[in-house]
């Protein structure tokens, strides 16, 4: 699980530093505004993701890792 967390902070950082919501080794999708929670599509109806608070440089981004797709899901709580 500590990779999942060192993933979604790098993730986080260049985000919010840059606003771009793209990653060289991971696919990101960018949420809508405040969503703390995402049902991630499967085969078989979907999995619910919850998203974990992250504070950085005064903003709060809400991410979650899948590990069964490799995709970071971001929802900003106000996008700048």
């Amino acid at each position: 699980m500590s990779e999942g967390k060192d993933i979604i902070q790098r993730v986080v950082a260049h985000y919010t530093a840059t606003g771009d919501a793209t990653d060289s080794e991971v696919a990101v999708t960018l949420l809508p505004d405040n969503k703390t929670s995402f049902v991630e599509p499967t085969a078989d109806g979907g999995r619910g993701l919850s998203l974990d608070e992250y504070r950085l440089d005064g903003r709060v981004i809400w991410a979650a890792y899948s590990t069964r797709t490799k995709i970071v899901y971001l929802s900003d709580s106000r996008r700048p």
